[in-house]
């Protein structure tokens, strides 16, 4: 496939101090194998064909770079973009990437960097293409509501419902984007700009074609440490096992 992966990772981590303390929030350990969640990002899409990756660090960020290198490790070529104060949020780290000449392809997949999921990308991909769309967003055909709902009527309670799905396409955290949208929203959005609440909203003004790819496995969002301590341990064990993750124990017993 000729795209290339560009895999925000440079947030503070707010949510989960104190850990991000010390190491930056993709960099915290899943499953019994203990590897980094990025790695698990990685390694999910060398399988699934993406061979150039950039990462778009800030904070902590030498943890990472120490760890992964230039990705041969990993069977992938993986280039760094350094956030700063002029290019911020995670639109305006993806523009660096674009503008510096670290995103060379003309779709970038981009994947926020605290979520897991077993996304075909390559499936992603030929939807993108097939429909000549400037935007892809991959969504959840349901979400599952973290609070409990109420149903009442005429303030009188009819129905309590703890936690429900409800038939809502939820982001999921990952997208393929063409490079000239990016670079024509410099324009008026200018530097610092956030993908969904900027950048979606921007092409869908301008009559850009965006298209959703409905993803019905799960997914799960690392993005605080309450939701990394409900993790579903069966899920991270059987993702572990299909990437290869496992045998440490064994090799060292």
């Amino acid at each position: 496939m000729n795209l290339q992966a560009a895999i925000l990772a440079g947030g503070l981590g707010k949510r989960f101090r104190p850990y991000t303390d010390i190491i930056p929030k993709p960099m915290v350990p899943l499953g019994e194998s203990e590897k980094p969640l990025l790695e698990y990002i990685i390694t999910w899409l060398a399988r699934g064909g993406i061979r150039n990756i950039v990462l778009l660090v800030g904070y902590r960020w030498k943890y990472i770079y120490n760890y992964f290198g230039d990705g041969t490790r990993f069977g992938v070529k993986i280039a760094y973009s350094l956030d700063d104060e002029r290019y911020r949020d995670t639109g305006g780290a993806l523009l660096k990437a674009v503008k510096k000449g670290a995103i060379t392809s003309e779709n970038v997949l981009v994947w926020y960097g605290d979520i897991v999921a077993r996304v075909d990308v390559g499936g992603v991909y030929e939807v993108h293409k097939a429909a000549g769309s400037h935007a892809t967003l991959v969504v959840a055909g349901k979400y599952q509501v973290p609070v409990g709902i109420v149903y009442e009527e005429g303030g009188r309670v009819l129905k309590v419902e703890e936690k429900p799905w409800l038939p809502l396409k939820a982001f999921i955290g990952i997208a393929v984007i063409k490079k000239e949208a990016i670079l024509e929203a410099y324009n008026d959005l200018g530097t610092s700009f956030d993908i969904m609440s900027d950048l979606i909203p921007y092409m869908i003004r301008k009559g850009y074609r965006i298209t959703a790819y409905t993803y019905d496995g799960p997914w799960f969002d690392v993005g605080s440490l309450e939701r990394y301590e409900k993790l579903d341990r069966d899920y991270i064990a059987e993702l572990e096992e299909e990437l290869g993750f496992k045998g440490t124990e064994e090799a060292v017993k």
